[in-house]
């Protein structure tokens, strides 16, 4: 059914059709953890969708706060994205290699900085090349552009706010980190941090909301949210360990129609680097 799938999830079909369309752009926004032996540069430079540009996520981001690919401000991330040829007004399709991985983030991060036409492309770029699809090396030139950012603050959760959401319970928690490391039982990939989660916590990790790369009905959708504690009717902000994949239970949580969600954009990182903010152990 057309009609139970994300309106913000496109097809490689419809991708490959629109290709070379003015006004139409195509992000290739691959990044991995250092586990996944994958480099996202080095996957573009061989071979990417013809005309789409790499946005790197850890060099298109604020460097002053000592967290990984934290948000830039509007101006910087207007400047970097104007130079590949974006402006707000384009029509722009994210990808990834997996499918639905590390494209939300960047469809969150234009939404949030005033961009409306933002996609996110099924399959990503490992499904376009398993069925056959054009790819180049050939690096484009792409004309700068010019970027009019209007950032949404209120998509953005601190980390003063996230302490007193966890204080107060104003809003419910989504964590995407895998159960191992939402329970404490696996450890954190970057050095430093503690097990665990924040108090009041669900669990909702990352990889539920999707198969084989491509991202799952607004039915399943739905069905795994509220399975994870989650009410609908009410307000969620979303984390993970570095603020990327809490952006696919935006993702999923906007596809239903839920407006009233923001990213805790440090995530664990932040949160479980210091030690005056609560973190607690177990499966709930």
């Amino acid at each position: 059914m057309a009609d139970d799938r994300s309106a913000f999830v496109v097809s490689a079909d419809w991708v490959e059709n629109n290709l070379g369309a003015p006004e139409f752009r195509v992000l290739d926004a691959a990044w991995y953890l250092p586990a996944q032996n994958r480099n996202g540069a080095e996957e573009y430079a061989a071979g990417h969708i013809p005309g789409a540009v790499f946005f790197d996520q850890d060099v298109i981001s604020d460097h002053s706060t000592g967290l990984p690919h934290a948000i830039p401000s509007p101006e910087y991330f207007a400047t970097e994205v104007g130079k590949i040829g974006i402006a707000e007004t384009d029509t722009i399709v994210v990808h990834d290699g997996p499918g639905i991985f590390t494209a939300p983030r960047v469809w969150w991060l234009f939404r949030t900085m005033g961009a409306k036409n933002v996609y996110v492309m099924d399959g990503g770029l490992d499904g376009w090349k398993k069925e056959g699809r054009p790819l180049t090396a050939d690096l484009p030139e792409p004309k700068p552009a010019t970027f009019r950012a209007h950032f949404d603050p209120s998509r953005v959760t601190t980390l003063e706010a996230m302490k007193d959401i966890v204080a107060r319970g104003t809003r419910q928690i989504a964590d995407a980190r895998s159960a191992g490391r939402f329970a404490g039982t696996d450890p954190e990939p970057r050095a430093g941090l503690r097990s665990g989660h924040m108090p009041g916590a669900k669990s909702l990790p990352s990889g539920v909301f999707s198969e084989n790369g491509h991202f799952k009905s607004l039915s399943d959708l739905r069905r795994t949210i509220e399975d994870a504690g989650i009410d609908l009717s009410r307000p969620v902000v979303t984390s993970c360990g570095s603020g990327i994949t809490a952006a696919i239970i935006t993702l999923a949580l906007t596809s239903l129609g839920h407006s009233d969600n923001t990213l805790y954009d440090g995530s664990w990182s932040e949160w479980g680097g210091r030690d005056d903010t609560p973190a607690v152990t177990g499966k709930s």
